[in-house]
């Protein structure tokens, strides 16, 4: 076993590595709610998400609200590290987090026995994070949780890949998120076992202006490695 990994739904993961429980993105109770308000885009989970163990380090790959969502963010306790890009930094400085570490694109940094690199992710506008993480014998995954590749990458083999396998559309606007169109170049760049879905799944209900407009592109190739699609706290050892 590398490591295990749970679906929390939406861009949520709880990873299960041997000594360090790390939670990404996590949307575990609450609304969620882009600016201008509810009319505009509105996410409702029917149900709470309940984590039942100890968490070590919390992991925001953006600072948009479903991602860095501050209702589940202040649930935790405010001396667990976090990691996180620019974008993030004053929402979890406000919400009195007291280890925070900002990492840009090709930036690397060393927490709990793991190596988390940060590289190029999603422009919205300006760029987010994704990231490589590995334990100390080289195990370990990648995530991105909009489908956009750091182009800098070198080819590498990984475990797995955290990734949107659907292209989210808007008119006028395009994809936003290109999840279809990113799987071949993952493949290629890291060889991986298994392609863990993200991004649209879970039991949370959307609503409002934007959601009506937004229309779904699935990935219909054959691909030579395995595509997990996990409910939400699914999980699977890797």
């Amino acid at each position: 076993m590398s490591f295990k990994a749970t679906y929390l739904g939406s861009n949520g993961w709880f990873i299960n590595f041997k000594e360090t429980n790390l939670i990404i993105d996590p949307w575990l109770k609450g609304d969620l709610i882009f600016k201008p308000g509810e009319w505009f885009f509105k996410g409702t989970l029917k149900n709470e998400i309940v984590i039942d163990k100890e968490i070590d380090i919390i992991l925001l790959t953006q600072g948009l609200p479903d991602h860095c969502h501050i209702p589940t963010l202040e649930m935790f306790k405010k001396d667990i590290p976090i990691i996180c890009p620019k974008s993030a930094e004053a929402i979890v400085e406000k919400l009195g987090f007291s280890s925070i570490k900002i990492l840009k694109p090709e930036e690397s940094t060393q927490q709990n026995g793991l190596c988390f690199r940060a590289t190029a992710g999603a422009p919205v506008p300006q760029i987010e994070n994704g990231y490589i993480v590995k334990d100390k014998k080289g195990s370990g995954f990648y995530i991105e949780p909009h489908g956009y590749l750091d182009e800098n990458l070198e080819t590498q083999t990984l475990d797995a890949v955290i990734t949107p396998t659907k292209d989210l559309n808007l008119p006028l606007v395009g994809s936003f998120v290109k999840g279809a169109e990113v799987i071949p170049k993952l493949i290629n760049t890291f060889n991986p076992k298994y392609i863990l879905a993200s991004t649209v799944g879970g039991e949370a209900e959307y609503s409002g202006f934007l959601n009506k407009l937004i229309s779904v592109q699935e990935y219909k190739e054959e691909i030579n490695c395995n595509l997990i699609l996990l409910e939400s706290m699914q999980s699977i050892i890797i």
